[in-house]
């Protein structure tokens, strides 16, 4: 019996005209935006937390992590609620499109490019369904430091 991992279901998002995609075991939901509490002296791309269902959840931006122009927010703007190893956070993305599975084989290494999101942010590249969707890791979103500060800012909150 051969129990090797040959395909992966990942959620599709897209981010503008890219189309982005999560591994869906990385996540927890997909919400609606909802109100968000401000943490100062956050970084420019964390839009602040939300309690869902009790817990305080750190929400980023994953157009102003990527430096993308800002974009009006329409209502197929979702966040995904993902499993991280320090805690769950959200990320604010233009669209949840579609869940596709896709053979391992058929992801290649992230390309080193001059523009667009840093290859860093990503476990790789495939080609599915005439697109080419860029595989997010979830956990290089946010740096060492970054990471702490957000954990560090969210226990101050759940305290008060």
């Amino acid at each position: 019996m051969d129990n090797e991992i040959r395909d992966i279901q990942v959620a599709c998002f897209r981010l503008g005209e890219d189309i982005y995609a999560v591994d869906i075991m990385r996540i927890k939901e997909i919400i609606l935006p909802q109100k968000l509490a401000a943490l100062p002296r956050a970084p420019s791309f964390v839009e602040g937390v939300l309690n869902l269902r009790g817990q305080v959840i750190p929400v980023i931006d994953l157009r102003k992590r990527f430096d993308m122009p800002h974009r009006e927010i329409d209502g197929n703007r979702r966040l995904l609620i993902i499993a991280l190893a320090v805690c769950d956070m959200g990320i604010a993305v233009d669209e949840v499109t579609e869940v596709i599975t896709i053979p391992l084989a058929n992801i290649k290494p992230p390309p080193h490019v001059a523009q667009g999101v840093d290859a860093d942010y990503l476990l790789g590249v495939c080609l599915a369904q005439d697109s080419l969707i860029m595989l997010l890791n979830p956990d290089l979103l946010l740096t060492g430091y970054e990471s702490a500060q957000l954990v560090n800012m969210k226990e101050m909150i759940v305290e008060s």
